[in-house]
């Protein structure tokens, strides 16, 4: 078997840690890797199989001899080093927004299209976190029934959000159950106790990019601009696993069961639907977990062939590193 020559951009970051765990979860052929990080992380070392490795500055020269750059920094240092991996001879997969709406780089959840990596030029680019939790069971009811609408409602955990984040909720959880005062740095709002909007900017049209990124997203990755999308998008004090609520309205009549039976039989799915002990998805459940968890399967009395559903799924894992190595596999067969 080819091994492949890895490195991973901010690999001291949430979303890298993660990335360096699910190669070697997932036993991928690894010839060498290099881990790359501001320059404040120099110094520090990481474990990989068994191996400790040094973090190094990201700069343009880290490129040499790499295959597949893995890239967890923010979006304006990917268009600042992407091109740089790119022109040394690397496929960079790129897990920011940089490059995702770019009609000459693929956007891929390897569940949904994964051939769309045969036409790269060099980046393919990783979705957003919410994005890829939907489209995963989306997917299967679009091929069979076909989806003429849907509306997705996010709660998302912190952890979206990175380490410094996570801390934040750790900290004001504190803070408020001891009487303290609380201090927010990491979002506009106190997290703990409480849920806000999504902290990310508003558009022209009223939606924040991150519900712009679950529509636009959405019809890239499912080659249809025709599917009518809203999402509304909540940031929640859960410190790991999105959840959302789907309301699906389907080209053509489904039965439950089917639409069961469909899901459990799809990759990267556990169906959680118990009605009689009322256990279905659950963020606590979902972390650190590959699949995606779907549950609350019932009719739609809203939409023609409506459907609903509540589904739970690791942002930093299908959401972010573990979708990124799968591409990587993909370009690896």
């Amino acid at each position: 078997m080819k091994k492949y020559r890895i490195a991973i951009a901010g690999a001291t970051g949430a979303v890298g840690a993660e990335m360096l765990t699910t190669l070697e979860k997932r036993n991928f052929p690894v010839e060498s890797l290099r881990l790359l990080a501001s320059k404040r992380s120099i110094g520090k070392k990481l474990k990989f199989r068994n191996e400790e490795i040094n973090v190094e500055e990201l700069t343009h020269d880290s490129f040499n001899d790499i295959d597949i750059l893995l890239s967890s920094t923010s979006g304006t240092l990917s268009k600042v080093f992407s091109p740089s991996a790119v022109k040394a001879g690397a496929v960079v997969v790129d897990n920011t927004s940089a490059f995702r709406m770019d009609p000459n780089v693929p956007l891929v959840v390897p569940e949904v299209n994964p051939d769309d990596v045969k036409w790269h030029k060099g980046i393919i680019a990783n979705p957003n976190c919410s994005t890829i939790i939907a489209n995963v069971p989306l997917w299967p009811l679009y091929k069979k029934y076909g989806i003429k609408r849907f509306i997705s409602c996010t709660y998302q955990a912190v952890s979206g959000a990175g380490v410094a984040a996570m801390d934040e909720l750790s900290e004001q959880s504190e803070d408020y159950l001891q009487g303290n005062e609380i201090k927010s740095v990491e979002f506009p709002h106190q997290i703990a106790f409480n849920l806000f909007s999504h902290n990310s900017s508003i558009a022209e049209n009223l939606f924040n990019e991150e519900e712009n990124k679950m529509i636009n997203e959405t019809r890239k990755i499912f080659h249809d601009d025709s599917i009518l999308i809203s999402a509304t998008c909540i940031r929640v004090p859960v410190f790991r696993a999105h959840a959302e609520a789907l309301h699906i309205e389907l080209k053509n009549p489904a039965e439950l069961e089917d639409i069961r039976e469909l899901l459990s039989a799809s990759p990267g799915i556990k169906v959680v639907d118990d009605i009689e002990n009322n256990i279905f998805p659950m963020p606590i459940d979902a972390s650190e977990k590959y699949d995606i968890l779907v549950g609350r399967i019932r009719k739609d009395p809203v939409f023609e062939n409506g459907i609903s559903m509540f589904i739970a799924g690791d942002q930093l894992l299908k959401g972010a590193a573990l979708n990124a190595v799968q591409i990587a596999e993909l370009l690896a067969i």
